[in-house]
């Protein structure tokens, strides 16, 4: 028996249309699932909890909030995920190489394939699929969280708009596979994925197979060279410019004055340990 866990107000609403397209493929293929169903984000949780002792796997039709909070409970409960985007940003389902605009396909290779082990990210106890960050990307997601207009992928840009005029770039000490070193940086991405913000490939050569995290570090730049540099962020072409670094690695620590997200879900503050859990989640990649 699968678990269907959906979040109907993703992607704007897109959840509850692709949700009902899932239910009606798994009927019209008389494939057992229950539907779980939650009040808020906590409840929806505990439900799965619940049930998951019974279940073969968990298909998750939703954004990234929703696959980040099953990646939890699949991990915990030694079940497969099937990742079905319904989200704005889809990162984790890109890095797993699927078209958000076609969710059905992932649910058709769990129904005809074997799952495989993925790596995941963990930051302070808490797996992430694609990007961990820190620095003016998450001073960009405090303020849009903060934000009851635009709605959806246009608050994150007003909101960088807001931030990066007074943006200073911030001192971070870091301990990268035991070595230790100190740095004025911009921002900072682990990434396990390759993308964060809807498909800006900000660690373009992560391999979630690699056993390994793709360190970015965005060192200080001026306001109009850092505004230069984002459009290709789209690309994955900002690791050409000398003020990036990348670093592979396996175990991070990091320490600022400055706040932490992973997949787009607030951590919280630093200091930050980041490791990578090599074939953590059992998933499907095309």
């Amino acid at each position: 028996m699968w678990l269907l866990a959906i979040n109907p107000t993703s992607g704007q609403g897109k959840g509850a249309r692709v949700g009902q397209e899932v239910s009606n493929y798994l009927a019209d293929r008389k494939i057992h699932y229950r539907l779980v169903t939650g009040a808020n984000a906590l409840a929806l949780q505990e439900n799965i909890r619940q049930q998951a002792s019974a279940a073969s796997g968990i298909i998750a039709v939703g954004g990234d909030g929703l696959i980040h909070m099953c990646i939890q409970l699949a991990v915990h409960f030694d079940l497969p995920l099937v990742t079905v985007p319904a989200g704005t940003g889809n990162d984790f389902v890109r890095a797993l190489g699927w078209n958000p605009e076609k969710p059905l396909e992932p649910l058709w290779a769990a129904i005809n394939n074997s799952a495989e082990s993925v790596d995941l990210g963990n930051v302070d106890g808490e797996y992430f699929g694609a990007i961990a960050s820190t620095g003016f990307d998450s001073i960009v997601n405090e303020r849009a969280n903060r934000m009851k207009w635009p709605k959806g992928p246009a608050k994150y840009n007003f909101a960088m708009a807001l931030e990066l005029p007074k943006f200073k770039p911030i001192e971070y000490s870091f301990t990268i596979d035991g070595k230790a070193f100190t740095r004025e940086a911009m921002l900072i991405a682990a990434g396990n994925g390759k993308s964060y913000g809807g498909g800006m490939l900000v660690c373009p050569d992560a391999d979630l197979t690699d056993g390994l995290l793709d360190l970015m570090i965005l060192n200080p730049v001026s306001k109009r060279e850092f505004v230069r540099i984002f459009p290709s962020v789209y690309e994955g072409k900002h690791i050409e410019r000398p003020q990036v670094e990348i670093v592979k690695a396996k175990e991070i620590t990091i320490e600022a004055a400055a706040i932490c997200y992973a997949d787009g879900e607030r951590i919280g503050p630093m200091p930050a340990h980041i490791t990578v859990s090599e074939g953590a989640l059992k998933t499907w990649r095309n």
